[in-house]
C-alpha cells in the first residue's frame, strides 16, 4: 500500500475492518509473505540505506529486521509448510529471475524475530524466466511460472530431490496458489482470470509422478494486473479471495481497491437458477 513518497506492508483486521501499517522503511516495501504460524511476515524493500528481505512480527510490536544481503530483485513467494524453507525468485541465471530456497534457521537472540535466512539455494536456473515458485500443502512439490515455451505458463516440478517437470497451464498462466486441503491448484490467465486445476500426485521410490486435470475458471471476475507482483490470495478454506479487482472491462487504470470474493458459489446460485 502507497504511503507517499514509497509503499509499505499493511495488515487489516477483517473482524474490526481495520487496517495497521507495520513497515516504516524508506524505499518500496512489497512482496509480503506471512509465516507458516502466522506470526511474522518477511518481505522485500528497496530501503537505500540496505536493500534485501525483511521480517517483521505480523501484530507490528519490534521493528522491521533484515533477513538478506543487498541483492536486486530478489522477492520472497511461498514458505514450506514446515516452516523450514523459503522459495524466492532473484536475479541468478545472467539477468533472468531463477526460484532459489532458503533455508529457514532459528535465531534465539534477544530482539530477534526467532528466525534467520540462510544463504538461497538454487532450486530451478535456465536461460529462461522462472518465477513465483508455491509450495504444496505436503511441501512435496513446487509451482512456479515459465517462459521456457515461450509464453508464460504454470508448471510442477518435485521438491527438494530431482525429478520431471508437467505443465499445468494452457495458453498462459501466472501466480500459482495450491489450495491447503491438497485437492486444486490455482493460477491467473493472462487476460487476469483465475483457474482451478484438480491434480493428483504420487511419490514412490521409483520416482514421483503429477496429473493435472482439465483448467477450469475458478471465478468469472477479472482481477486487475499488476505487472510481476501476486494480485489475489486463497483463504486457508479454499472458498474466498481477496483480490485487486479489475475496475472496468476495459482495465484503464482507475483507483485500486481490495475486494473480498465471499461465499461466491452460493452468490452465483442465486444469481444462475437452478436448469439454466
Amino acid at each position: 500500500m502507497s504511503s507517499g513518497k514509497g509503499a509499505d506492508i499493511w495488515v487489516k483486521d477483517l473482524d474490526r475492518d481495520t487496517p495497521s501499517r507495520l513497515s516504516f522503511l524508506p524505499g518500496v516495501n512489497r512482496s509480503a509473505v506471512w509465516t507458516p504460524d502466522g506470526k511474522n511476515i518477511v518481505f522485500s524493500s528497496t530501503n537505500p540505506a540496505a536493500p534485501g528481505l525483511y521480517g517483521i512480527r505480523a501484530d507490528g510490536s519490534g521493528e522491521a529486521k533484515r533477513l538478506s544481503e543487498d541483492k536486486p530483485e530478489e522477492y520472497p513467494y511461498s514458505f514450506s509448510p514446515d516452516g523450514k524453507r523459503l522459495a524466492v525468485q532473484q536475479a541468478g541465471n545472467g539477468a533472468s529471475q531463477d526460484i532459489f530456497t532458503m533455508p529457514v534457521e532459528v535465531d534465539p537472540g534477544e530482539g530477534s524475530l526467532g528466525f534467520r535466512l540462510g544463504k538461497g539455494e538454487l532450486f530451478l536456473g535456465t536461460p529462461f524466466i522462472e518465477v513465483f515458485p508455491a509450495f504444496s500443502p505436503d511441501g512435496r512439490w513446487l509451482a512456479y511460472a515459465s517462459t521456457e515455451s515461450g509464453t508464460r505458463e504454470v508448471y510442477v516440478r518435485p521438491f527438494p530431490r530431482p525429478g520431471g517437470r508437467w505443465q499445468v497451464s494452457t495458453g498462459g498462466g501466472n501466480f500459482p496458489l495450491w489450495s491447503r486441503d491438497g485437492r486444486e491448484l490455482q493460477f491467473e490467465t493472462l487476460d487476469q482470470h483465475v483457474m482451478a486445476v484438480s491434480y493428483t500426485a504420487t511419490h514412490t521410490a521409483g520416482g514421483d509422478s503429477f496429473a493435472a486435470g482439465k483448467p477450469r475458471m475458478w471465478t468469472a471476475t477479472r482481477l486487475r494486473s499488476t505487472g510481476i507482483f501476486p494480485n489475489y490470495d486463497l483463504a486457508p478454506d479454499g472458498k474466498r479471495l481477496a483480490a485487486f479487482v479489475a475496475d472496468d472491462a476495459n482495465g484503464e487504470n482507475l483507483p485500486t481497491h481490495l475486494t473480498f470474493l465471499l461465499n461466491f458459489f452460493d452468490e452465483l446460485r442465486r444469481k444462475v437458477p437452478v436448469g439454466k
